[in-house]
């Protein structure tokens, strides 16, 4: 048998409603109380319709008051506490009289007491009862206006992270598409018109696969592997066999969940201060695996480390680096950053020099694994390049054909995949 799935509302959901619901409930206690009261000392039947007369009025008085008190919670202090008490004294007067008169003529000829006498003996059941009602009012007004507070500062925190995730990410783009348009640039200057065309088809590939995620979206480390695989058959024409690259990823680790566009960066920096100023090049590896409840990461390179002048402005926005040469990359501060954005204390971000040379990046965030796989094809291809542990060269630069370039899945764009010819020793 089909289930419909229940879900409660917030009781304050509908202030209204839920106005009149605690109305109804709190007088209408405050009825039987005292007509169990009345009951349980053997008092008269007919003395339930006294105290009927005085529920009502208190349940009267008590609707005049929530409209004086709606036009005084938001004024001044003073002017808030100085109105609730003048309304409140007047309520309890205008309540003790109708109560006072009642039982005049309730006890009429039984008792010898006068209508003062009567009024001062019972103001303290309307100042009670009136009195805890407006406490009790101001208190779940005030805790409605907290409540709405910490909705709305949450909602301009998540807005503001957002937003700042948005602005992290833009900044990738305009930083390779330069170095990019100034290698076609170059080529269309040498009358290359074929390489030109090859790589502006590649380019547009990997915009098109990284522009479809939304800022702060996560992918899958497949999808992410996909993309850099994209990014480096670009990179592949500008160094041709001077780029060589190796990943070595687990099964495990494909279906974790990371932020897009997290590690074309760190691959691109490699590119840039491992590959690009050494005559022979350099090679980049990618290692991932699932440490217990953690995907680590490391991006390393054979370039000439920390202590090289180009690797050195990596580090520009470290505190300690204040006076290094300025770098025109993102840096690795986006990264940093992203990661505290996304994971707070729960990630892990060292760099530095490795001992055997060159420079290592390794990442720590927590491990969560998707799903559901929205790229299949992007994952298959990209598990049997991490169990070869392909080393990726490239030769002479050929025009890009159609056949090559097919969008395959809808995303995932597979470039010149025969490139990958190595395994791993």
């Amino acid at each position: 048998m089909a289930v419909i799935p229940f879900q409660p509302a917030p009781f304050f959901a509908n202030k209204n409603r839920a106005f009149w619901s605690l109305q109804l409930a709190g007088w209408g206690g405050a009825f039987l109380l005292r007509a169990i009261n009345a009951l349980a000392n053997g008092l008269p039947y007919k003395l339930l319709l006294l105290i009927a007369i005085t529920t009502i009025t208190g349940f009267s008085l008590s609707l005049v008051l929530s409209v004086a008190y709606r036009q005084l919670i938001d004024r001044k202090p003073l002017v808030t506490w100085g109105g609730t008490a003048i309304a409140l004294v007047l309520a309890v007067i205008v309540h003790a009289v109708i109560d006072a008169w009642v039982q005049d003529l309730y006890y009429s000829g039984t008792r010898e007491t006068t209508f003062a006498q009567r009024f001062i003996g019972i103001t303290y059941i309307p100042l009670t009862l009136l009195g805890g009602w407006s406490a009790l009012y101001y208190a779940i007004n005030f805790f409605l206006t907290l409540e709405r507070q910490s909705d709305r500062l949450q909602s301009l925190e998540v807005q503001a992270t957002a937003a700042q995730l948005a602005m992290l990410r833009y900044q990738l783009n305009p930083h390779f598409l330069f170095n990019t348009l100034n290698s076609i640039s170059t080529l269309v200057l040498l009358k290359q018109t074929e390489p030109a065309n090859a790589m502006l088809t590649r380019l547009s590939s990997f915009l098109r696969h990284t522009l479809i995620a939304e800022p702060g979206s996560q992918v899958t480390l497949a999808q992410e592997i996909e993309t850099l695989q994209l990014y480096l058959d670009i990179e592949r024409m500008r160094f041709e066999e001077r780029l060589r690259t190796e990943f070595d990823i687990d099964d495990e680790a494909m279906d974790a969940r990371l932020p897009a566009m997290l590690l074309q960066p760190l691959i691109e920096n490699a590119v840039k201060y491992a590959v690009s100023p050494q005559e022979e090049g350099a090679s980049i590896s990618l290692t991932a695996n699932v440490v217990g409840q953690r995907l680590r990461i490391v991006v390393s390179d054979t370039g000439p480390g920390i202590e090289g002048p180009m690797q050195r402005s990596l580090l520009e926005h470290m505190p300690d680096t204040a006076h290094k040469p300025v770098s025109t990359g993102v840096g690795l501060a986006n990264i940093r950053n992203r990661l505290m954005q996304g994971y707070g204390d729960q990630h892990r971000f060292d760099a530095g020099s490795r001992p055997q040379g060159g420079f290592s990046v390794l990442i720590e965030i927590p491990y969560e694994r998707a799903e559901t796989s929205a790229h299949p094809a992007s994952k298959t291809r990209a598990r049997s390049r991490s169990r070869a542990a392909a080393m990726a060269r490239t030769t002479t630069p050929t025009t890009a054909s159609p056949d090559t370039d097919k969008d395959r899945d809808g995303n995932v764009v597979d470039l010149n995949p025969q490139r990958f010819i190595g395994t791993k020793q």
